[in-house]
């Protein structure tokens, strides 16, 4: 195209608007600011709520009750990203209008917020469990919370969240803007966040089938770095 069309060329020069994004951690909602510089480039802020995993989980649900469960997780986690990135467009003269394809890239501060999954009531760092000495059948000694419990026993942990994304615009309008976005996003928390049991325990009473006191190990250290790809619908409103 000789002159490919442009939000400034449009007359608009701002958007707003909302966004679903899925990935490894699970849905995440949120919304974001565009401030267009130039004819091809924005600026843009974002922000939302995101899931936080570690690589370690894996989830379980029974066939029979439908009660699903996630062996030694030890706190759920929940990310907020706060991303100032530029986004740019990139072929305009040779992909159509309609279709304008971009590049972007995000950096910013992020916090997380964690609470107890499981209701660690003696604080030994692992789920007590008892064996059965007669059976061997192994039973949770201790309550897990459900999504809604164990709230007020949480905590905020701050660091870095980051994206690299490739994109388009879909439609000749520029004052309702639908977008998709492939990419990939990441937390990074310097401390770490415990998700996982930090302990286990390594010898049990025979006669009773509790764990012996102290007798623990360490066993999931806290994670660092959560990456995942990601796919992102996003829809907005420019003026």
């Amino acid at each position: 195209m000789e002159e490919p069309r442009t939000p400034l060329g449009e007359g608009y020069s701002s958007d707003i608007g909302f966004g679903v994004v899925l990935n490894n951690f699970g849905f995440g909602v949120g919304g974001h600011y565009n401030k267009v510089i130039s004819d091809y480039t924005e600026l843009y802020f974002r922000t939302g709520i995101t899931g936080i995993r570690d690589v370690s989980e894996q989830t379980f649900q029974s066939f029979f009750t439908g009660n699903r469960t996630i062996p030694n997780k030890y706190k759920r986690a929940f990310g907020f990203p706060f991303l100032f990135g530029l986004q740019h467009r990139i072929f305009p003269r040779a992909i159509t209008d309609n279709f304008r394809l971009f590049v972007g890239a995000g950096l910013g501060p992020a916090m997380a917020f964690t609470y107890p999954y499981l209701d660690d009531a003696d604080e030994n760092g692992f789920r007590t469990i008892r064996i059965d000495p007669q059976t061997g059948r192994i039973r949770g000694a201790e309550r897990l919370n459900d999504f809604f419990t164990g709230w007020r026993d949480g905590s905020t942990h701050w660091g870095f969240s980051g994206e690299l994304t490739i994109g388009a615009d879909l439609g000749s309008s520029f004052d309702h803007r639908a977008k998709i976005e492939f990419g990939y996003f990441f937390y990074y928390f310097s401390e770490g966040l415990q998700i996982m049991q930090p302990y286990r325990p390594t010898e049990y009473d025979m006669d009773t089938g509790y764990p012996i006191g102290d007798t623990k190990e360490e066993f999931y250290d806290a994670q660092q770095y959560f990456g995942s790809p990601q796919i992102k619908f996003t829809y907005g409103f420019a003026w």
